[in-house]
Formats: C-alpha cells, sequence, structure tokens
C-alpha cells in the first residue's frame, strides 16, 4: 500500500464564527484587505456583515463584488489588475465556489506572472500565493479546502481547472448561518454537488483507504441532511451538518478527483453557463449507472452506507445507488437539460468535447465513446 493524502486546511467551524475574523487578519499582519463576493451575497446583507469584520481589524479595504458564475479569465484579469494596483495582502472570498475560485485565482497572478490561463493543470503555480480567507456561503464546491480552482476560457469555450497545494486558502471560516438564506433550489443544487463530489471521488480510479473514508462519510452526512436542508432552510442543524459533509468530502475528492460526471458538468458550463452543481445534479444518476459494471462492490458499498437495503445479488444492487440519486434529484426538483435550455440538437457537440476533459482520466469505466456520452445526455434531457 502506498499513495499520497494532502491536506493543508486550518478552518474555524461554528455559528458567529465570522467575528473571529479580526484577530485572524491581525495575525497576518494585514494592511489592505480585498473582499472578493457576488450580488447575492450582497443582497443576502452577508457582505456587509464580513465587511465589518474586517473594518474591526483596522485595515483599508478593496471591494471586488463582480463576481460571476463560472468565473472567466477577463474576470481573473481583471480583478487581479485591481489588486495590484492597490497594494492587497490579504485576501477574504465570500460566497460559494465561484468566489472562492476567483479569489484563488486572483491570488496566482499577486505573486506569478500572468496570463492566468498557462496554470490550467497539475502543479504548475511558481511561487507562493499571499494569505487567502474562505468563508463559504453555501454547501457544495468544498473550494474552501481544496487544493483546485475551475475557471472558464472563453476563447477556447472550455472550463478547466488550477490544481495546486499553493492555492488552497490559508484560513476558513465557517459559519453555518450564512446559509440560511440561501434558496431551496440553491441548497438543493449546491448539495447535491457535493454528493456528486463524494460518489465520484469513490469510486475514482485514484481512491485511497484515506479518500475512500472521507468520502463515504461525507456521502452518508450530505444524504441525511439535504433533503431536510431544502424543505427548511432555517433548519440549523441540517446547514450545519451539510457543511460539514462538505468538508469531509472535500478532502477526498481534493486528492482522489473526479470524473465522467464532472466531464460533462464542465462542458455544460463552458458552452450554456449552466450552474456548476445544477449540471451535475442532472446527469448524476444515469453516469453512476454507466458506471456501475465497472466497480459494482463500490456502488454497493455507497448504497448500503446510505442505508439502502442490498439483495445479496450485486448485479442488482450495483444499480441501486444510481435508482436512489435519480429519485433524490426528482424530489428536490432538480431540472432536466431541456428545462435548462439546451436543445437537443446541442448534445451531439456537448458529447463530442466532453471527450476532451481531463477528468475523464479518473473514471472507473475508461474508453469512454462519444456514442456513451450522447446516450446518457439523451437520458438526462
Amino acid at each position: 500500500m502506498a499513495f499520497e493524502f494532502f491536506v493543508n486546511s486550518d478552518i474555524v467551524f461554528g455559528r458567529d464564527s465570522i467575528y473571529k475574523l479580526p484577530d485572524i487578519l491581525k495575525e497576518y499582519g494585514a494592511k489592505k484587505v480585498m473582499l472578493v463576493y457576488d450580488s447575492g451575497v450582497k443582497a443576502a446583507g452577508i457582505a456587509e456583515t464580513v465587511a465589518a469584520a474586517v473594518h474591526k481589524a483596522e485595515v483599508e479595504t478593496v471591494i471586488f463584488d463582480k463576481v460571476i458564475p463560472n468565473p472567466t479569465n477577463e474576470t481573473v484579469e481583471e480583478a487581479a489588475a485591481i489588486a495590484r494596483a492597490a497594494g492587497v495582502d490579504v485576501f477574504v472570498a465570500v460566497g460559494g465556489g465561484s468566489s472562492i475560485d476567483l479569489a484563488k485565482a486572483i491570488n496566482v497572478l499577486m505573486t506569478n506572472p500572468g496570463p492566468i490561463g498557462q496554470y490550467g493543470g497539475i502543479g504548475l503555480v511558481k511561487y507562493p500565493v499571499l494569505p487567502l480567507i474562505a468563508v463559504p456561503t453555501t454547501a457544495g464546491t468544498s473550494s474552501e479546502i481544496t487544493n483546485v480552482c475551475a475557471l472558464i476560457d472563453t476563447e477556447k469555450v472550455v472550463k478547466y481547472v488550477v490544481i495546486d497545494n499553493k492555492i488552497v486558502p490559508s484560513k476558513v471560516i465557517i459559519d453555518p448561518e450564512f446559509t440560511k438564506t440561501m434558496p431551496a433550489s440553491v441548497t438543493a443544487a449546491t448539495g447535491m454537488d457535493a454528493i456528486t463530489h463524494a460518489v465520484e471521488s469513490y469510486i475514482s480510479n485514484m481512491a485511497t483507504p484515506l479518500t475512500g473514508y472521507n468520502s463515504l462519510k461525507g456521502l452518508k452526512i450530505l444524504y441525511d441532511n439535504l433533503p431536510r436542508a431544502v424543505k427548511d432552510g432555517s433548519d440549523m442543524e441540517a446547514r450545519e451538518q451539510m457543511m460539514l459533509g462538505c468538508v469531509i468530502t472535500g478532502f477526498g475528492f481534493s486528492n482522489a478527483n473526479l470524473g465522467l460526471v464532472h466531464g460533462i458538468a464542465h462542458t455544460l458550463s463552458a458552452h450554456f453557463q449552466l450552474a456548476h452543481g445544477m449540471a451535475n445534479a442532472t446527469v448524476l444518476p444515469y453516469v453512476i449507472a454507466f458506471n456501475a459494471e465497472s466497480c459494482p462492490e463500490k456502488m454497493a458499498d455507497m448504497a448500503e452506507t446510505i442505508g439502502l437495503k442490498l439483495s445479496g445479488n450485486l448485479e442488482k444492487d450495483k444499480y441501486l445507488l444510481s435508482e436512489e440519486l435519480l429519485a433524490l434529484t426528482r424530489k428536490l426538483g432538480i431540472k432536466t437539460l431541456s428545462e435548462q435550455g439546451i436543445r437537443e440538437q446541442d448534445l451531439e457537440m456537448l458529447a463530442e468535447e466532453v471527450l476532451h476533459e481531463p477528468v475523464l482520466g479518473f473514471n472507473p469505466r475508461q474508453g469512454v465513446t462519444k456514442e456513451q456520452v450522447l446516450e446518457i445526455l439523451h437520458k438526462a434531457f
């Protein structure tokens, strides 16, 4: 047995933990802080709360509030130019994966030459980055504790990832109170994103005993609490558990990587700007059914983990998880591809593009063909 497992997260978890932010900023000796967030965080009043905490540290602030879903290279370069001109020395990213991923990418360009696109891949960031404090407001991407940031290259029309241990946030403040304002639809989509991470990392061909433990533990917590959080956004026990499950899962998938579900989701986001969590959730049940023949024992393991009763017939049991995930997506109101604006004539192009996604290299079932991807897309349509 031989493997590597990287974890580099300093986490403060719990309600009202945001009020520890001033002390954290003082520990870093911050003088000028850039706050990175989107319009939704601002509208919910979360940005105001975080800004007030930053001000208590008696530091200057620069605000970048133009975060968009699926951040682009252009947005990274724009924000990095502002940060460099202002002399920013610490970042505070507030929001979901888009805000945190954008802040990671900006941070790369503070100490490394541009353009950002040259760092797409694994371990290509040359120099250490500045302190970044991540304050997640969703339980989905786990971006707050991973070494990954996902960006859109609008010229090549692809979604790509920068994977480097240097870009993991220096500090994480997980305050479940910040998730209370998430609409049910966003809670559902981001929660299914986290479940996708748990499932895909467990069956990844890079999985190890440590990643497997995190993936299964995270899956159980997320599966048990997502319907509760969607049904009642003020259920703080469910909200806390979703944040916890997201973190645990993140430790698994950031080491084991992901697979075909994410390959399809990346392509959908690049071409049609679909929200990442929704794109994952839409195709997840069908990809899991497709992958079942390559790892039936692991499919049965996951089914048993979430409380499904095994028959003892592996040929049947390997499909229990995919069937349950399909039922769960329907219960949570996850939209089909057609309901998200995808046209049937788009599917051929999408299937072709998916084959170029690097994450397919980690998928348990190899040799995926265009026809197989197209069949999955038709089922999700």
